[in-house]
Order: structure tokens, then sequence, then C-alpha cells
């Protein structure tokens, strides 16, 4: 997985591409981990993302727990393989999908 990380002040996108998965998803945490400090609006953009594990669905829940308590977090070009692992696990109803 390729990970590009945008930051302009409060404002952090990070476009995901490939697959993130049980192999993947220690990287975007760690990514994760350095970058959240100071972010108040967190994009992911999906547009190149193949799929997503629960694994990845692990990084995604500790990112929303944390930028709910600073800010906001939304997931953008969400494709229709992702949407329905996120329909079925409950994630749609709780993540802002754009």
């Amino acid at each position: 997985m390729k990970i590009e990380k945008q930051q302009n002040g409060g404002h952090l996108t990070l476009s995901l591409e490939g697959r993130l998965d049980t192999t993947t998803a220690p990287a975007l945490e760690a990514e994760l981990k350095e970058a959240l400090t100071g972010v108040t609006d967190l994009v992911f953009d999906f547009e190149q993302l193949e799929y997503v594990s629960s694994a990845g669905l692990r990084v995604l829940l500790m990112a929303y727990k944390t930028m709910k308590k600073q800010g906001h977090m939304a997931l953008r070009h969400v494709n229709s393989v992702v949407m329905e692992v996120l329909e079925v696990t409950g994630f749609r109803d709780m993540l802002t999908i754009e």
C-alpha cells in the first residue's frame, strides 16, 4: 500500500493506494500516530484503495476515536468494494463518508 500525505495547517489528507490489510495496516497506524498531533480535520482519500480488511478497520477506528476528541474525520471516494465492507461491519453508520 502507498500512503500519500498532504498537510496544510490543521488539515491532513491521507491518500491510500492498494490494499489496507494485515500486512499494510501497521504502516498506516504508525503514520497516523506521528501525524495526528495538532490535526483538526482528517480526510482519507480512498480513490485508489482496492480493499480494506478487519486490520484496516481497526486502524480507521483508532483514527476515528482520536479525531472525535480533536476535530473531524471523513472518508472520500470510497469504491463499492470498500463500501460493502463498511456497510456489513456497521462502520458506514459511524463514519462520515463524502
